[in-house]
């Protein structure tokens, strides 16, 4: 296989997929010795089945796993650290991987629970779970989805699962964009299997579902990214964090090299929508330094507003992130704000909190205009 190229098959049978894909890949050939330690990393944002578009396939990690025994590979553990606010053992559970170790006796790392050492990625020192460093070849297994910050998130930024709470705080008050860049150069992935089963295009966490049916497979996680902006209808240069890895030397965002393989039969493929729900719902929100569990489970909380036609009713910003600690202001979620008038405590507070608040918030709102217009005050 080479780097310039994207394998890609399409079907329903996830996990015998997942070993045809591998098979043509020749991933066997890849790895350097049988007693390999290979790591396995899913997307496991949240403790949400993978139907609902935003976790890996389980199907898919089994498949990988069963490849990797039928030709003689044994040393390999599943790693992942959930977000900021969710427990990633619940995620094992919840996600069908608990059960999945049990079957074929692959162990489980919750990376929240590992120690971190500082690694040095260019100019730019990073705290990474040792996990992420004790392996001989890493496999990432990424979902093809829409984000709420940085607008795509496949390859590169999965490996932020890897990286210890704290440090994902800080990679939020630094822009996000250069971090993930940078964390590139601090794991390194040598092979990407990205679940393009059933991403959700808006929301990270899932719960708007796109089915596309579809894997595919590469080595450089910087064109895997860049495939994935074109087919989100973005350019590469959009995603910062794209052209600054190309730019770090982490791999190449140069489409016009690419080759797409397709094996097997090629499914009808659904046209992705350009349009995005995200656009239009961050138009509510002044987010400063948010962290993405905190803006993830505040943009489903704004959708649900707008389906019921109370969004357009606030007509304060809400603002969010940790860039408002210490700071006062009307409307604001997250603990990060609680120095706000009207301020929803938590860190993160839940998408149905953040919902049940600001719907007090618009009722509250109403019968104050009641009030006034019915006893003649101005607003």
């Amino acid at each position: 296989m080479n780097k310039n190229e994207i394998i890609q098959i399409q079907g329903t049978a996830y996990k015998k997929m997942t070993k045809q894909l591998l098979t043509e890949c020749d991933l066997a050939a890849l790895i350097p010795k049988k007693d390999s330690r290979i790591g396995i990393k899913p997307n496991l944002v949240a403790p949400v089945p993978a139907e609902f578009g935003g976790t890996t396939h389980p199907e898919v990690v089994a498949g990988i796993v069963e490849y990797l025994q039928e030709n003689g590979f044994t040393n390999m553990r599943i790693m992942e650290g959930s977000w900021v606010g969710d427990r990633t053992e619940e995620s094992f559970e919840v996600c069908g991987y608990r059960a999945l170790s049990e079957r074929y006796g692959v162990p489980l790392i919750d990376a929240q629970k590992e120690k971190s050492i500082p690694v040095l990625c260019a100019d730019l020192e990073l705290q990474i779970c040792e996990c992420a460093r004790m392996v001989d070849f890493m496999i990432n297994v990424p979902v093809m989805k829409g984000h709420c910050q940085t607008k795509i998130t496949c390859a590169l930024k999965n490996m932020k699962g890897l990286l210890p709470n704290k440090e994902k705080r800080h990679f939020h008050a630094m822009g996000l964009h250069r971090p993930i860049a940078h964390l590139g150069l601090g794991i390194h992935q040598d092979f990407i299997l990205v679940d393009n089963i059933c991403g959700d295009l808006d929301f990270e966490d899932g719960g708007n579902p796109f089915v596309m049916n579809r894997l595919f497979a590469g080595l450089d996680p910087v064109l895997i990214d860049a495939y994935v902006c074109e087919e989100l209808h973005y350019k590469p240069e959009e995603i910062m964090y794209v052209k600054m890895a190309e730019e770090l030397g982490v791999g190449s965002a140069d489409l016009t090299r690419l080759s797409v393989r397709q094996i097997g039969e090629a499914g009808k493929k659904r046209r992705i929508p350009e349009k995005r729900k995200i656009v239009e719902l961050q138009d509510a929100v002044e987010e400063v330094e948010s962290c993405s569990a905190c803006y993830g489970y505040l943009i489903p909380a704004l959708d649900r507003l707008k389906e019921e036609g109370m969004l357009q009713e606030i007509h304060e910003k809400i603002c969010i992130g940790q860039g408002y600690r210490g700071k006062s202001g009307e409307l604001g979620v997250g603990s990060c704000t609680s120095g706000f008038r009207c301020s929803l405590k938590g860190c993160p507070p839940t998408d149905e909190q953040m919902y049940e608040f600001l719907k007090q918030y618009i009722e509250k709102n109403r019968k104050h205009k009641q009030k006034n217009s019915m006893t003649g005050e101005s607003e």
